[in-house]
This record gives C-alpha cells, sequence and structure tokens, in this order.
C-alpha cells in the first residue's frame, strides 16, 4: 500500500527546507529574506550580522541537511512495506526532529540577534511539523493494522483447520487406520 499523504507530507517539507536553505544562501539579504519567507519582517538596518558568512553558511546547510532527510523519508514512503514499517518510521522520525532542532536553532539565533516575532512564527511551523509527524504516524499505523489479520479472520482460520482435523480424524477411523499418537 502505497502511503499518498505521508509521501506528500515529506516532499512538501523537504521543498519547504531545501527552499529556504537556497534563499539564505542569497548574498545580499539571504537570511533575512528566509525570515521573511518564514513570517517575520526583517529590517535590514538593524541586523548586519545576519549577512555574514559565518551565520549563513551553517544555516543553510543545516536547512539543506534536513531537506536532505525529508526526500529520504518520501523515498521510504514510497518503498516502504507495510509488514515492516521500522525502517521508515526511523528516518521520518530523524527528519522531525532535525526539523524542529532546527527551528528550535533559529529561535535561539533570533533571540540572541534580538528578532521580535520569531517565536510565534516559529511557534506556528513546530506545530505544522507536529501535525504533519502525527499524520504520517497515523497513517503507517493504519496501514499496519490494516495489513495484520484481524481476530475475525484468526478465528475463521482456526475454524478451517478444526474442521480439516476432524474430517481427517473421522476418515483415518472410518477406514481402520491407527493414528499414531494412539500407539503410544
Amino acid at each position: 500500500m502505497r502511503h499518498i499523504l505521508s509521501s506528500f507530507l515529506a516532499l512538501h517539507w523537504a521543498a519547504v527546507f531545501a527552499l529556504l536553505a537556497f534563499i539564505c544562501i542569497d548574498g545580499n539579504r539571504g537570511v533575512a529574506t528566509a525570515l521573511g519567507v518564514l513570517g517575520v519582517p526583517v529590517q535590514n538596518t538593524r541586523f548586519a550580522d545576519l549577512e555574514n558568512a559565518v551565520v549563513v553558511a551553517p544555516l543553510a546547510v543545516a536547512l539543506l541537511v534536513v531537506a536532505v532527510l525529508f526526500c529520504w523519508a518520501f523515498v521510504e514512503a514510497l518503498t516502504s512495506d507495510a509488514a515492516n514499517p521500522d525502517p521508515a518510521d526511523s528516518v521520518v522520525r530523524i527528519a522531525f526532529i532535525s526539523a524542529s532542532g532546527v527551528l528550535s536553532l533559529i529561535v535561539i539565533g533570533g533571540a540572541a540577534q534580538g528578532i521580535n516575532g520569531l517565536f510565534m512564527v516559529v511557534a506556528v511551523q513546530l506545530a505544522a511539523l507536529l501535525a504533519s509527524y502525527v499524520a504520517m504516524l497515523a497513517e503507517r499505523r493504519s496501514a499496519v493494522a490494516a495489513a495484520a489479520p484481524g481476530t475475525g479472520e484468526i478465528r475463521a482460520a482456526a475454524h478451517v483447520m478444526a474442521k480439516a482435523a476432524a474430517h481427517n480424524s473421522s476418515l483415518a477411523r472410518i477406514s481402520g487406520r491407527l493414528d499414531s499418537r494412539d500407539d503410544r
């Protein structure tokens, strides 16, 4: 079974973080523009340190790593087996933890720079990440539940096996063959 919602959400977050990484590497106002895309209006007159390569390079690399993790989660969502969802679950979990970590570092760095309004924007992004994670987890759990046999199916299989054993026992008694367990 293909995980349509999981693959869509993984691809969405991969594109979001890849675009943020691409915007960050812009030489003029990369980080300020990326924060603007997130929803934080940043004026370039107050924050000259945001254009420094010491700030831009690690942030862009961190965003790119998260984008790659979500791409990996996308591939796992397309190729994973419903009977064994553990590898895909671990990749998805690592991607969401990394994304939350990067967003938390953005809040810490923004607070150190004195950027106003960053906490609420990142809180909304973290809430969206959490909602996506819960949706992906629910879809995977429902696929596992659908792949596992239900109690009705197990009961029906046990009934069929019991009927077959009774039938074989009756045939053995009618034909006069003794069961190997009776000789003991």
